[in-house]
């Protein structure tokens, strides 16, 4: 299977691992890891950086995110 050809329709976990374009894309289980080179190929196709910088399956890049952002909790309003 060819990045391209990967896609949640062809997920065998339960539940589906989310799709690329999903939100929460990062969710999926990796199915390859190189923690060495900085890497890992998810399952919905998704190649997460541990910078947390992306490519998706269509060839899109997505720089990284603001780690600060990304950890901070959410708050209930009171």
């Amino acid at each position: 299977m060819t990045l391209h050809q990967s896609s949640t329709k062809n997920c065998p976990h339960f539940p589906q691992c989310p799709s690329a374009d999903a939100i929460d894309r990062d969710a999926a289980h990796v199915v390859v890891a190189h923690p060495e080179q900085g890497w890992s190929l998810l399952c919905n196709g998704v190649v997460i950086f541990e910078d947390l910088g992306e490519i998706l399956p269509n060839g899109q890049i997505l720089g990284a995110r603001n780690v600060a952002l990304v950890s901070v909790p959410l708050r209930r309003a009171s």
